[in-house]
């Protein structure tokens, strides 16, 4: 068991390690999860930057690692009102006139606590938010506390994410990861060895905005091999929003995606906990060498939606009150 203060491709990072798994974070790039290796196995599980596209990372961390979306996807004109609050945002998609992903992805965490035993290496990375420390609380006007701990032993990394609502006043909270999964992950293997499954119940049909028209649709039959067999996710362009309805594995309910090398008959779990109710699934365009299950706690555009938050997702925090949610990583 081992953490351990280093340099990485430049800047400052930490190393996790277990006799297993070899874990890497990046504090200053909103305590991103951009490593995580199964030793034993030999699987690469995370799309990590190399040190030719660092500075990508740095303007675009969404596709590396596990960035933390807050809000994810999409906000209509950037605007919404909840509780007769109205919360203006920049326009980040200029051609579809929307606010997308959030910023905390990008802003400095500081390392609050680790600890090391036995069995387990855990580190908890913070970052506060309020009047002087202003990036988001510009304009999102509520003063919190985002605390991602990471806890890895020799059969999974467990990420585990928390608000804690320090205003006088209920915090709308949506949550993301924009997960971009290494595909091929495998040594001698294509990509068109993988096939991935995931979770998905209803697809939101999309307006050309990439915002939902609120219908739920059935998956087409394509999609449909996300809950069976499994859907190949590569060779041409896949942008759907969906929500969760949980698989059965090994006889047992199961949220969220498995990505499988059908050849040598290994996979890549990235398992979410009830939280997170929505995903989106996208790969780029299909021919870059990842694909990115994304979890959502509520739908695209879900403060919005003329819709009950039951089917959306939408929820607040209350004052003085904690929100936290749950994923984990393991191969087997």
């Amino acid at each position: 068991m081992n953490i351990e203060k280093i340099k990485w491709n430049g800047i400052d990072a930490v190393l996790l390690e277990t006799k297993v798994y070899e874990a890497i974070i990046v504090p200053s790039v909103g305590a991103n999860l951009v490593k995580l290796y199964n030793k034993q196995k030999k699987v690469d599980i995370l799309h990590t930057p190399t040190a030719e596209e660092m500075d990508t990372f740095i303007n675009r961390p969404q596709i590396f690692g596990v960035p933390l979306l807050f809000p994810p996807n999409r906000i209509e004109d950037g605007t919404y009102t909840f509780a007769g609050k109205k919360y203006n945002y920049p326009i980040t998609i200029p051609a579809q006139n929307n606010y997308h992903h959030g910023i905390i992805k990008s802003q400095v965490f500081t390392v609050t606590h680790t600890r090391m035993s036995a069995d387990a290496v855990e580190v908890e990375a913070t970052f506060f938010s309020n009047q002087i420390n202003n990036a988001i609380f510009t304009d999102f006007p509520h003063e919190f506390i985002c605390r991602i701990r990471f806890i890895l032993t020799d059969n999974e990394l467990t990420h585990i994410v928390s608000f804690q609502n320090l205003s006088n006043a209920p915090m709308p909270l949506g949550v993301g990861y924009h997960t971009p999964i290494r595909l091929p992950f495998f040594k001698n293997t294509e990509k068109s060895d993988y096939k991935l499954r995931l979770s998905a119940g209803k697809r939101w049909e999309l307006t050309d905005r990439s915002l939902p028209t609120e219908e739920l649709l059935n998956l087409s039959d394509e999609e449909a091999l996300l809950r069976t067999e499994g859907m190949t996710v590569t060779g041409k362009p896949i942008e759907i929003a969906l929500t969760d309805e949980a698989l059965t594995v090994n006889g047992k309910p199961y949220h969220g995606a498995i990505l499988t090398n059908t050849k040598d008959k290994i996979s890549v779990y990235y398992e979410v906990d009830s939280q997170f109710k929505h995903w989106t699934l996208w790969n780029n365009g299909g021919e870059v060498d990842w694909v990115c299950p994304e979890p959502q706690t509520w739908a695209i555009n879900a403060p919005n939606l003329k819709l009950p938050a039951s089917v959306t997702g939408f929820q607040a925090v209350s004052a003085g009150k904690t929100w936290s949610g749950t994923t984990r990583f393991y191969v087997k």
